[in-house]
């Protein structure tokens, strides 16, 4: 399907004459009869696609992360690191726990959008009489992400351990069995803490930027892929960037690389924050905090564009298709039973 770039705007026929509000504002506040189901299947979409496309770099991302890295697992860049994995380690060693981001991806986002998208209407009504509030947007990002998290947690744990340079897990089933073994379900959640002290700044900063952008690119409102597109790659550039000292931290606790520990003279399991910023400190200085950056903006920028173009076109088609219906409904009352 080909994405033009001016704006695309329904045609909402009678119901507009009727009720004399705008198409953009159709579009954009997602009216009542819009189901909570076109919220939660736009955002599992995006959510999907956001977290696959980009994957690889991903991968790339966790092991850059890695604060004692294997000799034959330290990279330049991230060209140089997807060239050798798939060099010394196989062409699809770069999609390893690809399956259990896609099983956590889907219900995570569905949750997270159709969460934003309610508190965001409510709190905008009480702060703003409806009108935009970057208040609004980022405590709506901000408690979507709890719920998100609640659910993608377990899948990031299971995901970078397999991501790992010499992971010894031979698939999904054998490494959720083994954590649960000899970590116990704890360790499911031993880094949610700190993801939420690291998405809830992230989605704040990542809300606030890209409905800033919207307000500066795409002042109707209307459905225009090209907005959506650069909002988003803006958004996920910002937000990854300034929050990438607490994803370190995030890796850390969710690997529990062991050469790392054993270097910093940390016995068992490591857990919380403020033990992992120490750690991460510990082995390399200000300077390890910021392992990865380039590509976690590089995942981010193109992940988060994909997510946000794929909502607001769903979103737009999802709630075109039910006033398509609505109208449908109407006429046959008018006409009556024959």
């Amino acid at each position: 399907m080909e994405l033009r770039a001016e704006p695309v705007v329904a045609n909402l026929e009678m119901s507009e004459l009727k009720s004399g509000t705008s198409e953009a504002d159709e579009y954009e506040s997602l009216p009542p009869h819009a189901s909570l189901a076109t919220h939660m299947t736009a955002g599992a979409v995006a959510g999907v696609l956001e977290h696959t496309v980009m994957y690889p770099v991903d991968s790339v991302k966790t092991r850059m992360q890695s604060l004692q890295p294997d000799p034959k697992a330290q990279y330049r860049s991230v060209y140089e690191a997807l060239r050798r994995i798939v060099r010394t380690e196989g062409l699809l060693r770069p999609l390893r726990g690809l399956n259990i981001t896609v099983l956590g991806a889907g219900p995570a986002h569905a949750l997270y959008f159709a969460c934003y998208e309610r508190i965001k209407h409510s709190l905008s009504e009480v702060i703003q009489n409806g009108g935009n509030s970057h208040i609004a947007n980022g405590l709506a990002g901000s408690l979507a992400t709890v719920l998100h998290d609640a659910v993608m947690n377990p899948a990031e744990v299971v995901k970078q351990r397999m991501q790992m340079y010499n992971s010894p897990y031979r698939g999904l089933y054998d490494c959720v069995m083994t954590i649960s073994r000899k970590e116990g379900l704890a360790a499911f959640y031993r880094s949610y803490s700190t993801q939420l002290t690291m998405n809830i700044p992230f989605q704040a900063v990542h809300f606030i930027t890209y409905e800033f952008m919207q307000e500066w690119l795409n002042p109707q409102r209307q459905y225009w892929p090209g907005t959506h597109i650069l909002s988003g790659a803006a958004a996920g550039a910002v937000s990854a960037a300034v929050t990438t000292p607490l994803d370190v931290c995030k890796t850390l606790l969710n690997t529990q690389e062991n050469v790392a520990l054993s270097s910093a003279h940390v016995s068992g399991h490591l857990s919380g924050m403020a033990n992992a910023f120490r750690t991460v400190y510990r082995l390399g200085g200000l300077p390890a905090f910021f392992k990865g950056v380039r590509a976690r903006v590089i995942y981010q920028m193109p992940s988060t564009a994909i997510a946000w173009s794929v909502y607001e076109f769903f979103k737009y088609f999802l709630t075109q298709h039910e006033q398509h219906i609505l109208e449908l409904s109407r006429e046959a009352d008018k006409t009556g039973p024959t």
